[in-house]
């Protein structure tokens, strides 16, 4: 059987300032609807006999209306063509309690063929050769365990698993998003004929059956440096292929030394990358400013970078000073700020004791947890 494999769509991300000029909806986030309905083409084109997304098609539990009809014309179009759609919800789009109703409700009355698990609990889909065995991101991480544990293999189909989560084998790369969960690495058994995994935004293999396809998009700068798209998988021969699929360009535009530099050429070097690279237009780029000091007095001017910036989606410029050897950057991401670990590091400095510490990280970061949960879900 021929898959496709994609996840992390996050319909509805809305990103930077800049407004398109004839909806007035967030560019950033009209750009990723347009992409998604254009990699839609693109997968069809590559006539699988099923498309897989592993979670996180939209961004908020409560999708914005345009996030809706988006994935409704995708899901004509997937009909049209014959192509049946297996999805779960992973942590971006799970509702957080069982009596919530979940946006896939709205999704399953559309005549298509799409298989949806969403409801806290193993399903199961007989497609052609294949059963799928689809976990859904769950209320509680050991909630994995008691679904996998439902499995039964099939000895007379090819067996494949859908789940969302983190695998401990790339646990140190924990993104600390709403509801995200560990995957136990005994989940990712080598008896399944392949594991489409959804989560972690680079696409990466993690056993010899099991791969991350990655988001489709650059959703944060630190992904600046992943590979995009989807992978095409053959379950008879085992194959694993990368899939490109439209995306939004995000250029890194390398490192300027400024040590001993006068701030007006080093304005002129990022006018000058940003120009030689020719990058399309609305594309997102970042540069990297090592070694500022106070002799730049304020710095570089961002007025004369209003010329290469207007034809940018977003330009992020980040400064490594003399006294620091992380980079910062000069606008912040708030997306990118990890604030369970923010929390730890400042009680971490706290006087207090080992029993005062462990009752302030647990209670702050339910807390903390909580009210980032409750402004997911508002979408704002």
């Amino acid at each position: 059987m021929k898959l496709i494999h994609i996840a992390d769509t996050h319909l509805g991300l809305a990103s930077f300032s800049r407004l398109d000029p004839d909806t007035g909806m967030n560019l950033r986030e009209k750009q990723i609807y347009d992409n998604f309905l254009r990699g839609i083409n693109d997968i069809i084109n590559a006539k699988p006999d099923a498309l897989i997304h592993a979670g996180d098609l939209f961004d908020t539990v409560k999708p914005k209306t345009k996030a809706y009809t988006t994935v409704l014309e995708a899901l004509d179009r997937l009909h049209t063509a014959g192509i049946p759609l297996v999805i779960i919800a992973g942590n971006h789009s799970m509702v957080k309690t069982r009596y919530t109703t979940s946006p896939f409700e709205v999704l399953t009355y559309h005549p298509s063929g799409i298989h949806a698990a969403y409801r806290f609990r193993y399903e199961k889909i007989e497609l052609q050769d294949t059963i799928f065995h689809l976990i859904p991101n769950m209320l509680r991480v050991e909630d994995y365990r008691k679904a996998y544990d439902q499995i039964e293999l099939s000895p007379s189909h090819k067996n494949v698993l859908v789940t969302h989560g983190l695998a401990t084998q790339i646990k140190d790369k924990r993104l600390a998003t709403v509801a995200e969960h560990e995957l136990d690495g005994t989940i990712l058994s080598e008896t399944f004929d392949y594991i489409a995994l959804g989560h972690y935004h680079r696409q990466c293999q993690i056993t010899d059956n099991a791969w991350y396809s990655g988001s489709t998009e650059y959703l944060t700068y630190g992904e600046i440096a992943d590979a995009k798209g989807g992978l095409v998988v053959d379950t008879s021969t085992k194959e694993v292929k990368h899939l490109d699929l439209p995306k939004t360009p995000m250029a890194d535009l390398g490192t300027i030394k400024c040590g001993g530099v006068h701030p007006g050429d080093i304005t002129e070097e990022i006018i000058a990358r940003v120009t030689q690279r020719n990058l399309p237009l609305y594309a997102m780029a970042q540069v990297t400013l090592d070694g500022m000091s106070r002799e730049h007095g304020k710095g570089i001017d961002t007025k004369d970078l209003a010329g290469v910036r207007e034809n940018l989606l977003d330009l992020k410029i980040r400064v490594k000073s003399v006294e620091e050897d992380t980079p910062v950057p000069l606008q912040q991401d708030i997306r990118m700020i990890d604030y369970l670990q923010e929390f730890g590091e400042f009680i971490g400095k706290r006087q207090l004791s080992a029993k005062q510490k462990e009752f302030a990280l647990t209670r702050g970061k339910e807390v903390l947890q909580s009210v980032m949960d409750e402004h997911r879900g508002t979408g704002e």
